[in-house]
C-alpha cells in the first residue's frame, strides 16, 4: 500500500495574502516569505502608478453608467491602497486632454490589474498550491 501524501494546510487566515496583497503591492509575497518577488512586484507596481499620475492620468470614480468607464474603475481600484491615498489626495481628477494623460490613465489601470494577479499569486503560494 502506498504511503499516503500528507498536505499541511497554512495556519491562521488563508486569505490574508490576498487582502494585503491587494492593499499594498507585493506585501502579500514578503507575507509568504518571497522577498524578491515582492519587492519587485511593490516597485514596479508603485512606479507605474506613480507614472500614470506624473503624466496627469485620470483614476475613474464607481458612480460612472459606462460600462468601458466602470471595468477601468475596477483596473484602477486594483491598486488598491495606492488607488485609495490617491484619491483622498485629490489626484487623478484631470481631464484627459492630451496623449499624454490617456497613456497616464493606461498606467494607472494597468498597474491595479497587475497587483490583482500579484495578489491573486499571493494567496496561491499561501494555500500551497504554487511553490
Amino acid at each position: 500500500m502506498p504511503a499516503k501524501a500528507t498536505t499541511s494546510q497554512p495556519q491562521g487566515f488563508a486569505y490574508g495574502a490576498l487582502l494585503l496583497g491587494w492593499l499594498i503591492p507585493g506585501a502579500g509575497h514578503f507575507l509568504t516569505r518571497h522577498w524578491t518577488r515582492g519587492a519587485i512586484l511593490f516597485a514596479s507596481i508603485t512606479a507605474m502608478f506613480a507614472i500614470g499620475l506624473a503624466a496627469n492620468g485620470h483614476l475613474y470614480a464607481p458612480n460612472t453608467h459606462n460600462i468601458i468607464e466602470f471595468l477601468a474603475f475596477f483596473g484602477d481600484l486594483g491598486a488598491g491602497g495606492l488607488f485609495i491615498v490617491a484619491k483622498l489626495l485629490g489626484f487623478g481628477n484631470t481631464v484627459v486632454s492630451i496623449v499624454s494623460a490617456d497613456y497616464g490613465t493606461m498606467f494607472a489601470v494597468v498597474a491595479g490589474l497587475l497587483n490583482i494577479i500579484a495578489a491573486v499569486d499571493a494567496h496561491n503560494l499561501r494555500i500551497g498550491r504554487k511553490s
